[in-house]
């Protein structure tokens, strides 16, 4: 009997809907609008539910797969006969207070005898609830549902880059970079890209609805660091985000440079190759020539060569390779040799004085460990800077300066040896030490050599002067020796005419018998023209005095021939 008169009372409910189904259409146009004064959101595990009051009805946001509870109203007082449907084209029945009445699905349930709980949400739930109270009189409340999906997966991708073992991106410095990211989701999401330098703040760049993407020309350092793309679900507010570390590399900007070294530890080679001006470092590679035998792979540039590798003229090459190019690589190549060596052979020093040997060392690759070495009783022994020895190194030239010159300890051999990996140079160099010499009696000598000198001089000047005439004796046939005429000039040969036209007569007698007398007129025509600077003159005085000489001498052999 009850049931009969619960099944009536139902029947009329139905009516009283039908009745009153324009009203509810009007309110679910009314409850789907969002409310911006009032919000209240209740999380669960992975649910997020919002509630948006209007005067006429309220708006609840629910995630897919999620659960979502709907208020009957906003009343707190003791409530009466409940009745849940979901508004279509025809209201259908979900779920009542009575217990009598099963729900639609098992999904549905009461919360506190009126809220409507569904579990499980899908797309299909979103739609308009309405709530029927019976107490005193029948109120109707409608819930607007709306069901939030996403975002999922977040797909990001950075063009014109490289990608590291690790994951890390990278790009080249100088180059173009573009982003863009992607994401579903129902309403579509709202993508958002920021930046965050190592160490720095986030930066926002910008947003879009659907397709979030941009562009970065001129790649350079401070663009360097993590980028993240944001993906937000406008409806729930969930967020999904992917961040992508992004380098940027610069590949070398000088030549690579190879060097041999004498290894620290030891005597044996090590080769080094620089490649100067590139993030990250560049890798090396170095092969002996020809042949291309490897000898080491490694990002240092750092080789270490045996002893028994060795040999004068050997040729070694570095390869260098980076991350970002170019494609092929830059390599250098080293070449070691032996030292040569060029010095003095022979230096002298004086007791109490001091001395510098020098040794220049020329052509040694690496460069040569320079040694001064006494070769005496000790050959072996290295000398060492003291008071005694001054040792001092310019680049590859090395002087040894002995200081207060001893003939006992420093006259003898000195050798300089030159050593590195490939080979060992040394060279000897003879010291002798002397007394010192007697200054006073070297300036004497000097002197004396210097007064010698001039002496002699003066003695040929006097000879072989023309101005100078020496009387001499009748009987030698030349006038030498007793009286020195010299003749001035014109007047002096005027009287020296008279003279003789005065003494005319009185030779005339002798000529017959004595040889004929050396005439002096040819004498006195060079001595004048010597005085007077007449070099005609003289040479014409020169002549007269050969064929004065001459007639006397031709007149005198023909008196001495036989009749």
């Amino acid at each position: 009997m009850s049931g009969s008169f619960l099944e009536k009372k139902m029947s009329a409910k139905f009516r009283s809907l039908k009745l009153y189904q324009g009203l509810s259409k009007l309110l679910l146009l009314y409850s789907l609008g969002f409310c911006p004064n009032i919000e209240v959101c209740s999380k669960t595990n992975s649910n997020r539910q919002t509630f948006s009051w209007t005067g006429l009805g309220a708006v609840v946001i629910g995630e897919a797969l999620g659960s979502v509870t709907l208020l009957c109203g906003t009343t707190s007082a003791p409530r009466g006969l409940v009745t849940w449907y979901r508004n279509d084209s025809e209201p259908v029945f979900l779920l009542s207070s009575n217990s009598s009445l099963p729900p639609a699905a098992p999904r549905f349930s009461l919360v506190n005898a009126s809220a409507l709980r569904i579990e499980a949400l899908s797309l299909q739930d979103e739609g308009v609830y309405s709530c029927q109270e019976v107490l005193n009189d029948t109120r109707y409340f409608p819930v607007s549902l709306q069901v939030a999906d996403g975002p999922f997966q977040v797909e990001v991708n950075v063009s014109a880059t490289g990608s590291l073992p690790n994951g890390t991106r990278f790009v080249a410095r100088g180059s173009r970079a573009a982003f863009s990211c992607r994401s579903r989701a129902r309403p579509p999401p709202r993508v958002e890209w920021w930046f965050q330098a190592a160490p720095g703040r986030p930066e926002l760049f910008g947003n879009n609805r659907t397709l979030s993407s941009f562009a970065l020309l001129q790649m350079s350092p401070s663009l360097q660091g993590n980028y993240t793309c944001v993906a937000t679900n406008t409806l729930s507010g969930r967020q999904r985000k992917v961040t992508t570390e992004l380098l940027v590399y610069s590949p070398p900007t000088s030549a690579p440079r190879c060097s041999a070294e004498t290894s620290l530890t030891s005597s044996t080679l090590q080769l080094t190759c620089h490649w100067d001006g590139g993030y990250p470092e560049p890798n090396f590679l170095w092969t002996e020539e020809p042949g291309g035998l490897i000898l080491g792979n490694s990002s240092l540039g750092v080789e270490v060569v045996n002893n028994t590798q060795l040999e004068d003229g050997k040729t070694f090459k570095c390869l260098g390779s980076h991350v970002v190019g170019p494609e092929s690589g830059a390599s250098c190549v080293v070449q070691i040799r032996s030292p040569s060596l060029l010095s003095e052979p022979m230096k002298t020093c004086f007791v109490g004085g001091n001395v510098t040997l020098t040794c220049q060392v020329s052509g040694a690759s690496p460069l040569a460990k320079i040694q001064w070495l006494r070769n005496l009783s000790q050959p072996e022994a290295v000398l060492q800077p003291s008071n005694h020895y001054l040792i001092t190194q310019t680049g590859q030239s090395s002087n040894l300066t002995v200081h207060n010159c001893s003939r006992d300890l420093d006259e003898g051999y000195y050798v300089c040896r030159a050593e590195n990996p490939v080979g060992v140079r040394e060279v000897d160099i003879w010291l002798t030490v002397k007394e010192p010499l007697n200054i006073g009696s070297v300036v004497g000598t000097i002197i004396s050599l210097l007064l010698l000198g001039v002496a002699t001089i003066f003695g040929l000047l006097l000879y072989y002067s023309p101005v100078f005439c020496w009387k001499g004796d009748p009987s030698r046939g030349q006038d030498m020796g007793d009286v020195m005429v010299l003749v001035d000039s014109e007047e002096e040969e005027e009287a020296e005419g008279a003279e003789e036209e005065e003494d005319a007569e009185e030779e005339e007698e002798k000529r017959e018998e004595l040889p004929k007398e050396v005439h002096k007129h040819g004498h006195i025509h060079r001595v004048t023209a010597l005085v007077n600077g007449n070099l005609e003159q003289l040479r014409n005085g020169l002549q007269d005095l050969q064929d004065d000489n001459s007639a006397p001498q031709s007149d005198i052999a023909q008196e001495d021939r036989p009749v």
